[in-house]
């Protein structure tokens, strides 16, 4: 990273902060889930599927008992794609049925809802779960659908020339959460 990058990005949780979020976030889902053998984390691509497999690590290493977690790709249910333009789609990759299943959604960022619109839209084509909850780790605000975090890591008011971008170690080498101007 060159000094000009790290000069335009604020540090908004340290690694330190990440973890006792991440450790937080497992624990308020193992409060509100009533049977682990029914949960599913389904990531959303691309730093959530990251986020999903951190976290199932987590619950696992508290419960000991093996947490279902995928991915989910919701591109081709988004009603923005004009907009947001489209990106390499990734295959969805999920280890079990969501029939019947509590399934948690999990971004790493939610700001407009348009892409967790898209996800339970993509969701409802593989089944029909018995409870759909979302975990995020940053609200950065200016939600254009009334779509709402059960779990958020963080509240983050930004300016839309901001953006937010979660860094984890297996894939950055480096680990916190950043707000960047992107202009």
């Amino acid at each position: 990273m060159t000094d000009t990058q790290s000069d335009r990005r604020v540090e908004i949780l340290s690694e330190q902060e990440l973890r006792r979020t991440l450790t937080r976030l497992a624990s308020q889902v193992l409060e509100t889930v009533s049977d682990l053998k029914s949960l599913v984390l389904i990531g959303i691509p691309t730093r959530g599927v990251h986020l999903s497999r951190v976290l199932a690590k987590e619950l696992e290493a508290n419960t000991g008992y093996p947490i279902a977690h995928g991915s989910l790709d919701p591109t081709f249910h988004r009603d923005d794609l004009v907009r947001v333009g489209t990106r390499m789609v990734q295959a969805t990759d999920l280890p079990t049925t969501v029939e019947g299943r509590q399934v948690v959604l999990v971004d790493d960022v939610i700001f407009t809802g348009r892409t967790i619109r898209a996800a339970l839209e993509a969701l409802q084509t593989w089944g029909r779960a018995h409870r759909v909850m979302l975990l995020v780790m940053v609200d950065r605000g200016h939600r254009e659908v009334p779509i709402q975090p059960d779990f958020c890591g963080r509240t983050v008011p930004t300016r839309r020339t901001e953006s937010i971008e979660l860094r984890l170690k297996d894939v950055d080498e480096e680990e916190g959460v950043f707000l960047k101007e992107t202009n």
